[in-house]
């Protein structure tokens, strides 16, 4: 007989909720509140997804300034060429 993981035991007893693109793919997953307060009580270590939360301003710097030039660019283009089609 297959031995379960702590996982496997708590995943079959969670009622979770799928999110899915429009092939029907599952992109997400919502976990009840109460099914993640029973996992970061019992694994400290999740918890620290809480708190990895980034700000904008720590991807400051994170492209080179040709890839941000080129960016800009596309964006104005596109901006003008929606702006003619109206």
């Amino acid at each position: 007989m297959l031995k379960m993981s702590w996982f496997n035991k708590l995943y079959m007893l969670m009622s979770l909720q799928y999110i899915s693109d429009t092939q029907g793919r599952h992109t997400a997953v919502i976990i009840p509140i109460e099914d993640w307060n029973t996992l970061t009580a019992k694994h400290h270590d999740l918890k620290s997804l809480e708190s990895s939360k980034r700000k904008p301003s720590d991807f400051v710097g994170c492209i080179s300034p040709e890839t941000a030039q080129k960016m800009i660019t596309d964006i104005e283009r596109s901006r003008n060429e929606w702006e003619r089609t109206i």
